[in-house]
């Protein structure tokens, strides 16, 4: 993960207090209502077996039988007492987890928001996918073993332990001796399982991976035959999360054999020890029986307690990798005292430029160029040229490593981001359509449009007839990616989204790169309608968009090589005409 303020692993208690202390502060009342209510169901629990010594007791008195009658209702009254605050603690339990599964996934989705393109690139979606879901639901489950550890076992096992020494210390520091062994034994287990949740967790985000590029991918996954191929590395991934799952649980598995043995040995001596008391030192027959039970009802509570740690490291361990996300500084979050952009004219300059993707390639070198307010300039250049490069760092996708951008002569590092971006409408070559309707897609140039402002952008793209052609208009599903439109139209709803934005300053990536000769012509007629009266600047790949520029920009390495009209660079630039020959001699023939 890159630049995190602190690339150091916290320890285990360093996560588990920042969880308490995050999360402690918010649903503090919710989980303490819980814990009362699981000390109430403790607090039931150990009388339920305290009870038991009068029990006996009364079971061999001439007149035991009317205080029998009370005992038997005092017990079922403890065990409804006990289970209605199971009921309550349990519901209680589930919805604060819930709105922290969902308080987490929003911090994490802001975070994200706030990253710049830089830390996405780096950044594998399904790996984010699998950290907003799965680590999310883990630390939920992780503070839930903790307040249910701390609330209903500890204070059940603290409960059945006084009865335990009320009615025999001898035998009761017995029994609580063997506990430090078996969590002794169970600690020896973490580390272990420790890496292998992490194994998990990142072949759970391998498997996502090959499954969302897997649906995306679908059209060159059937016409290259790939099914097998991708078959192998599902196969791969969920082989790896199974043998992960499968080392874990047995690793986990093998808490229970460690506190039963030293459990066994425990109770048999106490067994032992007890039953010569009552036999032969005459102790109460009542209290050693009330004591085995409440021993017996403590063993399984204690050793939850003792597996606690073991249980509560995968949790951990998807919390620690949530924190290395919100810990990421946020590169995008808006920062307070920066003015808004305020374009008049729409002049753009490239001041001196440099930037480099990775250390010693200078994608843009000492680049300096001027953008003409309301007018159409061309990038042109071989692929890896720069162009599109240049076209990131006036969005602020990336910043540059040396010089400077201005707009109107505001340095575009010192101003409100999202003001920037206001002002700039964007079409891409590859256009990315939202889940949602043909109107939810044009709507988001504007958030809070009206119709007939949706409609008059949809008529100005050329998109309004096709989009009228559909049997529900402009509430057709688009479905995922815009799969349900045709390249042309993804474009005009595009162009429709840009036109409804309305900004001063306009950036094209080559829109009709892939389309078929009609689809191009009523593009074409769309984007010379929203070009009109901005600046606009256009990556161009067919000699149309070059011829209809009114500058063209011939970049080389990452510099500005020449600048004129068509007519210009093909009569002075050997560099130029070689380029309109090698991209452009189809469309010019």
């Amino acid at each position: 993960m890159s630049e995190q303020a602190d690339t150091r692993p916290a320890s285990s208690f360093a996560i588990l207090r920042r969880l308490l202390m995050d999360h402690g502060r918010r649903y503090g009342v919710a989980y303490f209502a819980a814990l009362v209510f699981m000390c109430a169901g403790s607090a039931a629990t150990a009388l339920v077996a305290y009870l038991l010594k009068p029990v006996l007791n009364q079971m061999v008195e001439p007149e035991g039988l009317r205080a029998m009658r009370v005992l038997s209702f005092a017990v079922a009254g403890l065990f409804a007492v006990r289970g209605l605050a199971s009921y309550f603690s349990q519901v209680l339990l589930a919805r604060t987890g819930a709105r922290i599964v969902a308080g987490l996934q929003m911090r994490l989705f802001d975070r994200l928001l706030d990253q710049d393109v830089a830390f996405l690139r780096d950044t594998h979606s399904s790996d984010m996918l699998a950290r907003v879901t799965i680590a999310a639901s883990g630390v939920r489950d992780t503070l839930q073993v903790m307040t249910t550890s701390v609330g209903r076992d500890a204070a059940t096992l603290f409960c059945l332990i006084a009865v335990m020494f009320v009615q025999d210390t001898a035998l009761a520091l017995i029994a609580v001796a063997a506990m430090p062994l078996a969590g002794f034994g169970l600690s020896r287990l973490v580390s272990a399982v420790r890496k292998l949740s992490r194994r998990s967790f990142d072949g759970s985000a391998r498997v996502m991976q090959t499954l969302q590029e897997t649906l995306q991918g679908i059209g060159i996954v059937k016409a290259f035959n790939l099914e097998n191929e991708m078959r192998a590395r599902m196969g791969a991934s969920v082989d790896d999360v199974a043998r992960a799952a499968d080392r874990a649980a047995m690793r986990m598995a093998l808490a229970s054999p460690i506190a039963d043995f030293i459990a066994g040995v425990a109770i048999a001596i106490i067994l032992f020890y007890g039953a010569w008391r009552v036999t032969v030192a005459s102790a109460d027959a009542g209290a050693f029986f009330s004591f085995v039970v409440a021993m017996l009802m403590a063993y399984e509570p204690g050793k939850r307690l003792a597996r606690v740690h073991l249980e509560m490291q995968a949790g951990i361990d998807q919390a620690r990798m949530i924190y290395e996300i919100l810990d990421t500084p946020a590169t995008e979050a808006p920062r307070s005292g920066q003015p808004a952009l305020r374009v008049g004219a729409g002049r753009i300059e490239y001041m001196d430029v440099g930037f480099s993707y990775r250390p010693g390639e200078a994608a843009l070198d000492d680049l300096s160029l001027v953008f003409a307010p309301g007018e159409t300039t061309a990038l042109v250049g071989v692929s890896g040229a720069g162009k599109s490069t240049i076209v990131a760092l006036l969005l602020r996708f990336y910043k540059p490593q040396a010089g400077a951008i201005f707009i109107d002569a505001q340095d575009i590092a010192g101003v409100e981001l999202r003001s920037l971006r206001e002002n700039i409408a964007y079409v891409p070559q590859d256009v990315f359509l939202f889940r949602g309707t043909i109107r939810d897609n044009i709507a988001l140039g504007r958030i809070g449009a009206r119709q007939d402002e949706i409609e008059l952008a949809a008529r100005r793209a050329n998109a309004d007839e096709f989009i009228r052609d559909f049997r529900n208009g402009y509430d057709t599903e688009v479905g995922e990616l815009g799969q349900n439109l045709s390249g042309g139209q993804k474009q005009r709803i595009a162009i429709a989204r840009a036109m409804l934005k309305d900004a001063p300053i306009l950036v094209l990536d080559e829109p009709t790169a892939a389309l078929d000769s009609e689809s191009e012509r009523e593009v074409r007629k769309a984007l010379d309608e929203l070009r009109s009266g901005r600046t606009t600047i256009v990556i161009a790949h067919r000699l149309q968009t070059i011829l209809s520029a009114d500058s063209i920009c011939l970049i080389d390495h990452g510099r500005l090589v020449a600048k004129g009209s068509h007519a210009e660079l093909l009569s002075r630039e050997p560099a130029y005409r070689a380029l309109v020959e090698a991209q452009f001699a189809g469309e010019a023939g």
